[in-house]
C-alpha cells in the first residue's frame, strides 16, 4: 500500500504553532508537506493572487515552504509544485471558525480550494476563550489525532469538505479527549457592535457572546465538544 501524501497549510503563517502541531500529528498518518503563507493572513477569505509573481521558498523546517500569497494560493502552488496529494489539511487555526466565520476564514478557504480542485480536505481550528492569553497547543494533540483518525478513513462526498473546531479545555482541568459531534453550521450573524468616534468605527462585538442555535456548530464547540460540519 502506498503512503498517503498530505499537504498542510494555514492562514496564520508558516511558523505558527498550530501548523507545526498539524504537521507533526498528520505525519502519523502519511508523508506530510507544508506550504503556508509567509505572513499571517487571518480573515483573508478566499482571495487568490493573479496580478504578480508569487514567491515559493523553502523554510527552515523540513518539508516546509512559504508562499508570499494567500492560503488558497498555497494550496494551488502546493498541488502544482509538489503534488499529487491524497488530502489537504488546513490549520490548526488560532481561533475558531464556526458558523458564518467560514465565509471570512482563510483557513476554511484553503480547504474549500482543495475541494474545488478535487482533493479531499479538512479545515481545523482551535477555539480560544481568551485569544489574548498564551495557549498550550499540546493540549490539542490528542483531540487532533482522534479527529484525523476518524475523518481520513471516512468517505467524503464529492464537492464537500470537513470543517472541524476543537473546544478550549484550558480551564476544564482534564486531559480527556472531548466528544465528537457531527452537526450543521449555525447561520446566526456575528454581533453588530461598533464604537463610533467621528468618521472612525471600531468593531467591539464579543465573540463568546454571539447568537447561537442549539445543536449547531457554535453551541457545540462552546459547550466543550469537537464540532465537525460538512461544507
Amino acid at each position: 500500500m502506498s503512503t498517503m501524501r498530505i499537504l498542510v497549510t494555514n492562514d496564520d503563517g508558516w511558523d505558527a504553532p498550530g501548523l507545526e502541531l498539524l504537521q507533526r500529528v498528520a505525519a502519523e498518518f502519511g508523508q506530510v508537506y507544508s506550504v503556508a503563507p509567509l505572513e499571517k493572513r487571518s480573515g483573508c477569505g478566499h482571495q487568490l493572487t493573479f496580478h504578480r509573481p508569487i514567491s515559493f521558498e523553502l523554510c527552515s523546517r523540513d518539508d516546509c515552504w512559504s508562499v508570499d500569497g494567500m492560503p488558497a494560493d498555497c494550496v494551488r502552488l502546493g498541488l502544482s509544485r509538489l503534488g499529487p496529494f491524497d488530502w489537504v489539511l488546513s490549520g490548526v487555526n488560532d481561533g475558531a471558525n464556526l458558523g458564518v466565520d467560514t465565509f471570512i476564514s482563510g483557513t476554511v478557504a484553503a480547504a474549500r480550494e482543495a475541494m474545488m480542485l478535487g482533493i479531499p480536505s479538512i479545515a481545523i481550528s482551535q477555539y480560544r476563550k481568551r485569544i489574548s492569553h498564551s495557549f498550550d497547543w499540546d493540549q490539542a494533540t490528542s483531540s487532533l489525532r482522534v479527529v484525523l483518525a476518524s475523518l481520513l478513513d471516512r468517505e467524503l462526498p464529492a464537492e464537500r469538505f470537513w470543517n472541524v473546531n476543537l473546544p478550549d479545555l484550558s480551564e476544564a482541568g482534564t486531559s480527556q479527549v472531548p466528544a465528537i459531534a457531527f452537526c450543521e453550521t449555525d447561520p446566526s450573524p456575528l454581533p453588530m457592535d461598533y464604537q463610533h468616534n467621528g468618521s472612525l468605527s471600531t468593531y467591539s462585538g464579543t465573540y463568546q457572546e454571539r447568537t447561537r442555535v442549539a445543536g449547531r456548530d457554535v453551541a457545540t464547540c462552546f459547550s466543550g465538544r469537537i464540532s465537525i460540519t460538512m461544507l
